[in-house]
């Protein structure tokens, strides 16, 4: 873990999650898991919580503050603005980036980048704030940068700090491809030196660019970096490991970068870890499909396997919403009345309101849970590789596959008007939960609906008007209810 043993062990025992706490294998209330343009996370567990500390993104003169957001289980999150401002730093002018939070005697310490500098000639850097609280505000102990100058050829940005289980503190940082590590003094305000007299010692793996990330898992170190172009769709992490805090750590493989179907550029992480457990999450940040804007940059969370041997299994980027932070962040409604106060997604009754997550799925498994609350001659259900979406029952290209309390599942496909594919009778009652599914493999389409596990039907079409598109869900003249969404690769 980053923070030291002391601190790590007051905590657990103060909120008793030594054994316990979230076991998901993605967000299961939706990633982005906060609203708005942030890039750059890491992380920490203070007083029983989990703390975010990301990059506000945006131009890089509007980079003058930082926020953090902090959450008890990783679903409900709570917004702190404006914990860090440059003018608390006046060398800190502009590019505020990378914060890295730890804590230490009782004092919270947050570093960050400041003002790109270009060359030794410029004045920025690595800085630090210190604070009692970790909402801060965050205080500058220093006057100036901690680290202000190029070693190694490492621009001084991205860092990362650890504290080792023997209380040796190390900075990890880097950019312009070069990565670098110190040691931190106790203060945690300045930078010591090894034994063998250097401050800063090149630490460069294969294909480096920047982001270095420290974690330590059963006595082994890994870096984590990031490789390609941060504002492009090819950014991602690698990793290496180690058995010494400094190395050397060889490239053993990509473990997360973009998927065509949910999102590119991730990259820039940290590793959240559920205290007392070895159940590991890499929280990052992504470009949403179909942004042409390098900064629209937002944060996300997937779980980490490791293998026996301790290596990483290359991570696929979850895709569920369950609806628990009551928000609908990612989703976009075209048409009726939608409300997630009860933390599930429900709907007013309309002629075909539609609400969709941003995903381009081609071959896939998707499921949502639908309730339909009155007996009537509507529908509801899953609409999936779908595209043009509008406001209008049909104003739409893609698939639907509904549910009806008269008595009726269909799957058909919408085209600016309706095509019927098929229609099977089946008992559907008011108030019951039914999982309605489609496994959709080129134009083969399994689709299923159950209750309880029980299937209460189950039939194969085939149709290959549509090959890829969105997922969502759909309502026709009825009130309806939806949870428990989640797609994937098939």
């Amino acid at each position: 873990m980053k923070t030291s043993v002391v601190v790590a062990a007051a905590l657990l025992s103060a909120v008793g999650q030594a054994t316990s706490g979230p076991d998901f294998t993605t967000n299961p209330a939706g990633n982005p898991f906060v609203e708005g343009w942030y890039a750059d996370p890491d992380n920490e567990f203070y007083n029983g919580e989990y703390w975010v500390y990301p990059t506000y993104s945006h131009e890089y003169d509007a980079q003058t503050f930082l926020d953090a957001f902090s959450s008890p289980d990783l679903i409900n999150w709570t917004k702190h603005p404006d914990i860090l401002n440059t003018t608390s730093f006046p060398w800190a002018k502009r590019a505020v980036w990378a914060p890295a939070p730890i804590a230490r005697n009782g004092k919270y310490y947050l570093y960050f980048g400041a003002n790109d500098i270009q060359t030794n000639d410029e004045y920025g850097g690595i800085g630090v704030g210190v604070a009692d609280r970790p909402e801060g505000p965050y205080l500058d102990p220093i006057g100036k940068p901690l680290i202000g100058q190029y070693y190694n050829g490492a621009q001084p940005i991205d860092q990362d700090v650890f504290i080792d289980d023997d209380g040796q503190a190390y900075i990890y940082y880097g950019g312009h491809g070069h990565a670098n590590v110190a040691r931190i003094n106790e203060d945690m305000v300045s930078v010591g030196t090894f034994p063998d007299g250097d401050q800063y010692k090149e630490i460069t793996p294969q294909n480096y660019v920047e982001g270095p990330q420290m974690f330590k898992r059963k006595g082994r170190y890994y870096l984590f970096w990031s490789e390609g172009g941060w504002g492009g769709p090819d950014y991602a992490v690698s990793y290496g490991i180690s058995d010494s805090p400094i190395g050397p750590f060889k490239r053993l493989d990509k473990i997360i970068q973009q998927d065509l179907a949910v999102a590119t550029g991730s990259g820039h992480n940290g590793v959240i870890t559920v205290p007392g457990t070895d159940i590991h999450y890499i929280i990052y940040h992504r470009h949403p499909l179909g942004s042409t804007d390098g900064n629209d940059r937002r944060l996300a969370y997937d779980r980490l396997y490791f293998r026996e041997d301790g290596t990483i299994q290359p991570i696929v980027m979850g895709v569920q919403d369950n609806f628990k932070d009551s928000n609908m962040i990612g989703w976009s409604t075209y048409g009726g009345s939608w409300d997630t106060g009860s933390r599930k997604l429900k709907t007013l009754a309309s002629d075909g309101a539609k609400a969709a997550i941003n995903t381009n799925f081609t071959d896939q498994y998707f499921a949502v849970d639908v309730a339909i609350p009155s007996q009537n001659d509507g529908d509801a259900g899953i609409i999936f590789r779908a595209t043009d979406l509008q406001q209008g029952a049909h104003a739409y290209r893609g698939y639907y596959l509904g549910i009806g309390t008269s008595g009726k599942i269909v799957i058909g496909r919408a085209d600016n008007g309706w095509t019927p594919i098929k229609t099977v009778s089946a008992p559907i009652h008011t108030n019951r939960v039914y999982n309605v599914a489609v496994r959709a493999v080129g134009s083969q389409l399994d689709c299923k609906v159950t209750h309880d596990k029980d299937v209460t039907a189950s039939f194969t079409v085939s149709d290959d008007k549509f090959q890829h598109g969105t997922n969502g869900v759909r309502a026709f003249q009825t009130k309806a209810t939806f949870d428990n969404l989640e797609v994937r690769h098939a």
